[in-house]
C-alpha cells in the first residue's frame, strides 16, 4: 500500500512538473536553438542517451534543435595514440597537416556518428554533416596574436590549419528545420581553395547560430559556467561584463572562445547563449523548460 502511495506521489509530481513547463514550451514553439555538444560528457553512454532523449523531447515539442559537436578529448586520444604532438594557444589546438587529418576522421567520422546514432536509439532522426557538406561553414585561417610580456609588442601567431567561420550557408540547415529531422554537425570548415580546416566547436556552434538567426545558443561544457573572482558562477550576465572579467584574467583559458562566441552570437541577433555543465542530467531541459535555469546566461545589455 505504501509503495502504491509513493508511486502515485511520484506520478502527480511528473504531471506538475509538466503541468508547470506549459509557458515555456509556448515560448518556444517553433525556435531555433543550437546546442553546441562537448566536454567529457560525450564519452560518457549514460549522459550520451540522456542528451540524446532530451534533444529527441525538444523536437517533438516543436523546438527545432541543430547540435553542433566538438570532440576535444576524443582527438587528444587518438593523437596520443598516432604520437602526434600538439599544443594550445588560448584554448586553440594548433593544428598541422597530420593533426587536421586526425580531426576530421575523429569528428565527421567516429564522434558524429555515434551522436546521430544516439539520438536515432531514442526515436529521432539525426543526419550527420560537417561544415564541408554543402558549403555549410566555409573558412579562413585563423589569425592570432599575443602580446609579448617583456617588449609589450603583438607578434602573430601561427595556427596552421585552424579556420575562423566567414561564411555559413543557412539553407541547407532550414531545410532540416522545416522537416523532422535533427542535424548533428561536426565543426570541421573548408577553405576556399579546398583546405579542411579544425574550427573551434564552440566558435562554428556561434556562426552557425548566428545565420539561423536562434532563439538560444547552449554551450554545453565540462563546467557549472562562467564563474568570479571568487569561484562563484554567475547566472546573468551582458557583454559589458564578460568584457571586464576577460580584462581583469578571470575569464582565461578554455572559458575564452566560449565567451566569445557568446559576445558574436548575440551581436549577430542570437536571443541569449547559456554556458551551461553538460554532465548534469537534463541540462538542456532544464534551461528551456523551467523556472530554475541553468549555468551562466549572456544577453545583451
Amino acid at each position: 500500500m505504501e509503495k502504491s502511495a509513493a508511486m502515485k506521489r511520484d506520478w502527480i509530481a511528473t504531471a506538475r512538473t509538466l503541468s508547470e513547463a506549459l509557458p515555456y514550451l509556448q515560448r518556444y514553439d517553433g525556435a531555433c536553438v543550437v546546442v553546441k555538444f562537448g566536454g567529457h560528457a560525450m564519452g560518457d553512454d549514460e549522459a550520451m542517451t540522456r542528451f540524446a532523449r532530451d534533444i529527441v523531447l525538444m523536437k517533438q515539442c516543436n523546438v527545432h534543435p541543430v547540435v553542433v559537436h566538438g570532440g576535444g578529448p576524443q582527438i587528444q586520444q587518438m593523437l596520443k595514440r598516432l604520437a602526434i604532438e600538439s599544443t594550445f594557444v588560448d584554448g586553440l589546438r594548433v593544428t598541422d597537416q597530420a593533426t587536421v587529418e586526425v580531426v576530421e576522421m575523429v569528428l565527421a567520422g567516429r564522434i558524429n556518428k555515434a551522436i546521430v546514432s544516439a539520438i536515432n536509439a531514442q526515436g529521432g532522426k539525426a543526419v550527420g554533416l560537417s561544415g564541408k557538406d554543402a558549403n555549410l561553414m566555409i573558412c579562413e585561417k585563423a589569425l592570432k596574436t599575443r602580446r609579448d610580456p617583456d617588449s609589450n609588442i603583438e607578434q602573430a601567431l601561427d595556427l596552421g590549419f585552424v579556420g575562423h567561420p566567414v561564411k555559413v550557408n543557412p539553407d541547407v540547415l532550414r531545410t532540416f528545420i522545416q522537416s523532422d529531422l535533427i542535424p548533428v554537425i561536426a565543426p570541421v570548415g573548408a577553405g576556399r581553395n579546398g583546405e579542411t580546416f579544425n574550427v573551434n566547436g564552440d566558435t562554428a556552434a556561434g556562426a552557425i547560430a548566428g545565420a539561423l538567426k536562434a532563439e538560444r545558443l547552449l554551450l554545453l561544457t565540462d563546467v557549472a559556467g562562467v564563474k568570479n573572482a571568487a569561484g562563484e558562477v554567475l547566472t546573468d550576465m551582458t557583454p559589458a561584463d564578460v568584457e571586464e572579467l576577460t580584462e581583469a584574467g578571470v575569464i582565461s583559458g578554455g572559458m575564452i572562445p566560449k565567451t566569445r562566441t557568446a559576445l558574436d552570437a548575440i551581436a549577430q541577433g542570437v536571443g541569449a547563449v547559456v554556458i551551461l555543465d553538460g554532465r548534469a542530467p537534463h541540462a538542456c531541459l532544464l534551461e528551456l523548460f523551467t523556472a530554475h535555469g541553468a549555468g551562466t546566461l549572456i544577453r545583451a545589455g
